[in-house]
């Protein structure tokens, strides 16, 4: 009797909750879920090693983190951050009003022409423009004086960061202006209000999401460009950490410079999830399918186009001529040679390809594991694959140098280094694409299929790849087109005598042969043109 009242005590006793699984209702399969942790361990790889060499001598960083000058600097990076967003959505605001909703003629080209500025690297624009407009470049020249008013300073680095820069605000700006459902400003015409005052309460809070993300890019690609600003001569935080890593044998107060520039840029990304928290609107309906009527420009048509054409004679044809003309002048003196031209191109071309590769492939992973097996361990791993964009180059590559002395040394100023870094930290930009794709794939298709018997790695092959391909081809686009520009990293970690058309840009306008850098830096906005081209035209711009 007695076992058999232990036995119903025990059938009547509750049952402990089991814990929840972190990976949901379906696990993924195994090889899949290794390489997200794999891509996961990756990302975080750079900035732990950092903060770890850090904390192993606290001293001589916290000196460096907490003295006076590293306090300037910070004021004046984040200043010159400020200024360049807040100009960069100024400009491309009414450029993806005017290209998206009126009837501006030739809308569809003046897109197209405004956005090509991004494929310019900023170095080259800086020294292109202090080759026109510096105190003693082509335009004092033309005009017969001695000196112009020095472009160099914080004026020079905000012009040349806001032009090339706020293509990165107009993409997502376009993208959203052209899925605003048009009943909500039919609805606002419909009360009274006029053009001005339906675009600032109905547009406006619908483009908030889009100008955040614009902004923050905008932010992160100013607080770690190094070529730009070394070009005129301002004192931000990525050319002081560089400066530190060639002139110290001691890296330790390096190591704390990245460190402090890290949290900036971790903090700079908490605010603007708050902002964009704060402002965000959602749709409660389905929407009308048809596209939104164009605003007749009247007699603001000429302003508009004068406005565009501007912009497009600044940001584009301005640098364009003047490569054209320092090109001539470099064959005509022999200070070009087309061989070593196509040697640093096939040597870009290697880097460029290899981490548009390894970055398609680590985003494939991330994004079908956060959108076909959600689950708080897929998401952590998506967010670790998006941080990598906010590790700025050269922190990645300080990282790696200190991680490949200590630890791994037979991979220190390997090719495949260098490749592993540009991967990591432009990881970001593949997983988007991807994204964006694989959401317009329903899981239905794909849950048939694994009805019918096949595996999910023959689902995959046989169904969803072929449904993203233009989204992995877009987000390869964009790897590529970023890691053939990437500056400080590759001067970093480049094997000895491994040089690129970015190294040879920046190896030759340091010392002002503006010759022997034109050819190469054509030769570079040829290779970026296409990817893109194709970005825009097979990926879409997701927030």
């Amino acid at each position: 009797m007695a076992s058999e009242a232990t036995a119903a005590a025990r059938l009547k006793r509750p049952r402990a909750p089991s814990l929840p699984s972190p990976f949901g209702h379906r696990r993924p399969p195994a090889i899949l879920l290794a390489g997200g942790v794999l891509v996961g361990a990756a990302v975080v790889l750079p900035a732990a090693y950092l903060l770890i060499v850090v904390a192993g001598d606290l001293g001589p960083a916290l000196d460096t983190a907490l003295d006076s000058d590293t306090f300037w600097v910070m004021a004046r990076t984040l200043a010159l951050a400020a200024a360049v967003t807040g100009a960069s959505i100024a400009i491309a605001l009414p450029i993806g009003w005017l290209t998206v909703r009126t009837d501006l003629p030739g809308r569809r080209l003046w897109a197209t022409l405004c956005t090509l500025p991004l494929v310019i690297p900023t170095y080259v624009g800086a020294y292109l423009f202090v080759a026109a407009l510096g105190p003693n470049g082509m335009l004092a020249d033309a005009l017969g004086v001695g000196e112009l008013p020095s472009i160099y300073g914080f004026f020079g680095a905000w012009l040349v960061l806001t032009l090339f820069t706020y293509p990165l605000v107009l993409l997502p700006v376009r993208s959203t202006l052209r899925r605003i459902d048009p009943q909500l400003e039919d609805a606002a015409r419909a009360m009274g209000r006029g053009p001005l005052a339906t675009f600032r309460t109905v547009v406006l809070p619908q483009l908030w999401p889009a100008l955040a993300v614009g902004g923050l890019l905008v932010a992160l690609f100013v607080m770690s460009d190094f070529g730009a600003v070394s070009i005129m001569r301002f004192d931000s935080f990525v050319r002081e950490i560089y400066l530190s890593y060639k002139s110290a044998f001691d890296r330790t107060a390096t190591a704390g410079l990245g460190a402090v520039l890290v949290l900036l840029m971790f903090a700079l990304l908490w605010i603007n999830s708050r902002v964009r928290n704060a402002h965000a609107v959602h749709r409660l309906g389905p929407g009308t399918a048809r596209p939104p009527a164009a605003y007749a420009l009247g007699r603001w048509r000429w302003p508009a186009l004068g406005f565009c054409t501007a912009l497009v004679l600044i940001a584009l044809v301005l640098p364009v001529a003047v490569l054209i003309y320092w090109s001539t002048k470099g064959l005509a003196t022999g200070d070009s040679s087309l061989e070593l031209v196509a040697a640093l191109a096939g040597n870009s071309l290697i880097t460029g390809i290899g981490a548009a590769i390894a970055g398609a492939l680590a985003a494939l992973v991330v994004a079908v594991l956060a959108s076909r097996y959600p689950s708080v361990a897929t998401r952590t791993i998506e967010r670790l694959g998006h941080a990598g964009y906010a590790l700025p180059g050269i922190v990645v590559a300080l990282a790696l140098v200190f991680f490949a002395t200590r630890v791994a040394v037979p991979a220190y100023q390997t090719l495949a280094l260098l490749i592993f870094a540009l991967t990591v930290h432009y990881l970001p930009l593949g997983i988007g694409p991807i994204n964006a794709s694989l959401a317009q794939v329903s899981p239905r298709v794909e849950e048939a299929a694994r009805g019918l018997g096949r595996s999910p790695l023959e689902v995959f092959r046989t169904i969803t790849a072929p449904l993203v391909r233009g989204g992995i081809l877009a987000g390869a686009a964009l790897v590529f087109l970023h890691a053939i520009k990437e500056l400080p990293a590759t001067l970093i970690l480049a094997p000895i005598g491994f040089e690129t058309l970015a190294t040879e840009i920046w190896n030759q306008t340091s010392i002002g042969f503006y010759e022997a850098s034109a050819i190469p830096s054509l030769v570079l906005l040829a290779i970026a043109a296409p990817p893109l081209y194709l970005f825009s035209e097979r990926g879409t711009v997701s927030s």
